[in-house]
């Protein structure tokens, strides 16, 4: 059965399919969180189905866990493999230097700590994704329930002397409730509409008490491999240099989605 798919979920597409087929047997894999990392860990799995490739996946997060473990993707923990060879992941924000806004999905603090731990950090997105300057996403950060709302003032206090647009800070919300992470934290959204000097930001935030880890990724993703409708596919390094474009036709999908029933 084929599948169409929007357009932007064909972008989403085919920067993920590009950035599966760059995965080597053999290699450790950081399965990043996300609906294009979904597509991610679909079209690894096809590859282990059909080409035998073989990996070993280190989930960002329960749900990427779940996904992967369905398709048939063998996984281990960080502990177990101790370093990857390269993480692929989304990413709701980045600019010409590839830093990067994550968290939109409620797994940053596991993204960082995979990322970090790798040779190597991909990033697929799709084109709408690239920002001049970061911050019209909204900031996650990270932070333990016990006094999470002296936290939220030590962040707003800190946010007036910082080159920013916004300061509003919100309790992210799941069904009414305060959103639990897979570390059972909280998530503080900033709504900053533009971060002047996001490594400053980043450093601070981080000094906060309760704070655990903010979204801003800095200097840890390598190579964005950015998706467009038209089935192009853009790679560029952290020197802002193209590597690569190439456009290919749209597969039948039917494969694809046959794994996991969708």
């Amino acid at each position: 059965m084929a599948h169409d798919l929007s357009p932007i979920e064909t972008a989403k597409f085919v920067a993920a399919r590009h950035a599966a087929g760059m995965v080597e047997s053999g290699m450790r894999v950081g399965l990043g969180t996300g609906s294009t990392a979904d597509w991610m860990l679909r079209c690894l799995a096809e590859r282990v189905h059909t080409e035998g490739l073989r990996v070993i996946g280190v989930p960002t997060s329960r749900r990427t866990a779940d996904l992967a473990a369905d398709l048939g993707i063998p996984l281990a923990t960080l502990d177990e493999v101790k370093w990857l060879n390269l993480t692929i992941d989304g990413a709701d924000e980045f600019d010409a230097d590839l830093n990067l806004i994550k968290g939109g999905g409620a797994a940053l603090l596991r993204e960082k700590i995979v990322a970090t731990a790798s040779d190597r950090m991909i990033v697929i997105a799709d084109a709408a994704k690239e920002v001049a300057q970061l911050g019209a996403f909204p900031l996650p950060v990270e932070v333990i329930p016990f006094g999470w709302q002296t936290t939220r003032y030590l962040i707003e206090d800190m946010l007036v002397g910082m080159d920013v647009l916004g300061n509003r800070c919100h309790l992210r919300l799941a069904d009414d409730n305060p959103l639990l992470t897979d570390e059972s934290n909280h998530i503080i959204d900033l709504y900053l509409n533009r971060i002047g000097n996001a490594r400053h930001l980043a450093m601070l935030l981080n000094q906060i008490p309760g704070v655990v880890e903010n979204g801003l990724f800095i200097d840890i993703c390598d190579t964005v491999i950015i998706g467009h409708a038209d089935g192009r596919v853009i790679v560029r390094d952290r020197t802002g240099a193209t590597q690569a474009e190439d456009r290919s036709d749209l597969p039948d999908l039917s494969n694809i989605f046959a794994d996991t029933g969708d």
